[in-house]
């Protein structure tokens, strides 16, 4: 088992059972995601904002237009630090104190750079595409030069990453576990709907196998 050392950076302290820099399990919680909350500072002003990703190996791939100022601003740092967190489950107690909620949550720090020459902005929109649906990037067109010239294509580099997970159920105090008070777990999901075509489709143009196999897989 791989991990990822620790340092003030990326220590988890409070909650340490549920801390893990185990890189395996950090890659998982993050590829079964596609938005990230993305950390980054402006005029002084310290912001934060939900941007797509694509990761391949220990890289993560952002784009944007030239003119983003978040994408500027994190090459002009040269660092930056990513948080991805689904959540699982309503951890509902019987006191309000211990209400909870169970989640996968990884936190990503790096060196970032510009993707300057077209291949390789090209190969990042690629693992962009394929994070979001595998199979898709075949089954669009081409690039178009001047779409690549148009798109900031910045390329993490993780160094450091950390995950916290909870996955158990209610924690009450052993004196409440008597009361007449429902406790338990409510189950969360984020789930595809039924895919809905184009209306602009030729009508000979059916539902592609890669869209339905993600359809069918995130049900």
């Amino acid at each position: 088992m791989q991990e990822y050392s620790k340092s003030k950076l990326n220590r988890i302290k409070r909650g340490q059972n549920r801390a893990t820099y185990d890189i395996e399990r950090i890659n998982t919680i993050l590829d079964a995601g596609f938005i990230g909350f993305v950390s980054y500072t402006y005029e002084g002003k310290a912001i934060s904002l939900p941007m797509a990703y694509g990761r391949k190996d220990n890289k993560i791939y952002l784009h944007s237009s030239q003119a983003n100022r978040m994408l500027l601003a994190l090459l002009e740092a040269g660092e930056m630090s990513m948080t991805v967190m689904h959540l699982d489950a309503l951890v509902l107690a019987r006191s309000g104190l211990h209400h909870s909620v169970n989640y996968r949550s990884a936190t990503v720090f790096g060196t970032v750079k510009k993707i300057e020459n077209d291949q390789g902005k090209s190969d990042a929109l690629e693992c962009f595409m394929e994070h979001m649906m595998q199979g898709r990037w075949n089954e669009i067109r081409p690039m178009h030069p001047h779409e690549l010239d148009r798109t900031l294509v910045v390329e993490m580099t993780i160094e450091s990453a950390s995950a916290k997970v909870r996955d158990v159920g209610v924690n009450d105090e052993p004196e409440d576990e008597s009361l007449p008070i429902w406790a338990g777990l409510v189950p969360l999901k984020q789930v595809a709907q039924h895919p809905i075509s184009d209306d602009k489709l030729p009508e000979n143009i059916a539902i592609p196998t890669h869209v339905m196999n993600y359809y069918q897989a995130n049900q």
